[in-house]
């Protein structure tokens, strides 16, 4: 197992993080318990030693399989991570209520590194009206937690804000060969490097987008002379990155866990060549290529004064068209439902004038409508 050092702390991490938020289920859509400690535990004794839930995950009840996994002289071995659901916060001792929540579902007496959840710019602007930082600091010089860290979900210049914020030892990010520009990017994963905080990564395979490609991505790397699945690919991507301490993976199967201890079975974090570089880049430009609109969601276009949902459409088809087998018809009878689809254009050229890209949106939107109606 490929190990690392999180900077500043100096607490040593595997490579690969067992995330907890896709456990395998029963037919009812509960976690198999017995499975998901099975996999857990036998990360674990196979060299795994960071295991990442959050507080909602599977309805919250991932904490409490967590716990469980970890009896046994497990927890011992590990670094444990989860989140404080921001959401649920409606006043200051509303968090170490929470906190101490976490605490008895996960059966230990501390967090190793606990999060904010889901941080952005305007989560950042509530927590601070609750006092965020006096929580964190009070729950570190209770033992309750050691390292305050914050996941993240917005972009560069919210993900700066909040790195200046406070005294942060990791930040949680997603990142994947089709991100480097997105959310963080990858100039924060590099300014948090520089600041000697932990980058830990989630979404490496972009929800599993990235295990499936479709036929001319696979193409792609069926052409490169050293053969590796597009799973090792997404994640030799990413490990080989200097700032990077952790990639979390949500295995939910014994065949996933086996292989991604595979995976990152290796001697030290390699250093990718030209060559390899060349070929992520062609996997991105690949992806890439398959967009229609190619929207980048800044909503100059909004409102429609029909009400067409233009950026959502746009975004989702798009999104869909990465998929090995695109087909946004489900997705878009939703839109159709909630009387926010294309068929109420009327054509006034509004959103084209408005539109910083200058894309065709009133054609976008009859083909898209055309397609997805069989029309």
């Amino acid at each position: 197992m490929l190990k690392t050092m999180f900077p500043t702390i100096e607490r040593e991490s595997s490579m690969l993080g067992f995330g907890c938020m896709r456990f395998p289920c029963t037919p009812d859509g509960k976690i198999d318990e017995a499975e998901a400690i099975r996999m857990i535990r036998h990360a674990i004794d196979n060299g795994v030693t960071y295991i990442d839930t959050a507080y909602p995950y599977h309805g919250g009840e991932s904490e409490i399989v967590v716990g469980k996994a970890l009896q046994d002289g497990y927890r011992e071995k590990v670094i444990l991570a989860t989140k404080l659901p921001c959401w649920n916060v409606h006043k200051h001792e509303d968090m170490m209520a929470i906190l101490d929540e976490q605490l008895q579902k996960l059966q230990t007496d501390h967090i190793d590194f606990y999060l904010m959840h889901a941080m952005n710019a305007q989560r950042l602007e509530e927590m601070q009206g609750y006092d965020y930082k006096r929580f964190l600091d009070e729950a570190v010089a209770q033992g309750k937690i050691r390292y305050p860290s914050f996941s993240f979900h917005d972009g560069y210049d919210a993900f700066m804000r909040i790195l200046d914020d406070y005294d942060w030892k990791m930040c949680q990010v997603q990142m994947n060969i089709l991100d480097d520009e997105n959310q963080a990017t990858l100039r924060g994963i590099r300014e948090a490097g520089k600041r000697g905080i932990g980058v830990v990564i989630m979404e490496p395979l972009r929800g599993g987008l990235l295990a499936n490609p479709p036929a001319d991505v696979k193409a792609v790397y069926d052409a490169f002379p050293d053969k590796r699945s597009p799973v090792e690919w997404a994640f030799r991507y990413l490990y080989a990155m200097p700032e990077v301490v952790t990639i979390l993976s949500g295995m939910s199967s014994w065949e996933q866990t086996i292989d991604n201890l595979r995976i990152f079975d290796i001697p030290g974090r390699p250093v990718l060549t030209e060559a390899e570089n060349a070929l992520f880049r062609q996997v991105k430009d690949t992806y890439m290529a398959r967009m229609k609109t190619g929207c980048t969601g800044c909503r100059y276009c909004q409102p429609c004064p029909m009400g067409v949902a233009i950026p959502h459409i746009f975004q989702n088809y798009d999104a869909t068209r990465l998929r090995a087998e695109p087909n946004y018809s489900k997705g878009y009878a939703k839109v159709i439902a909630d009387e926010h689809d294309a068929s109420r254009c009327v054509q006034c050229g509004q959103c084209e004038a408005a539109c910083p890209q200058h894309l065709p949106i009133i054609r976008y939107l009859q083909e898209i409508h055309a397609e997805c109606c069989g029309e």
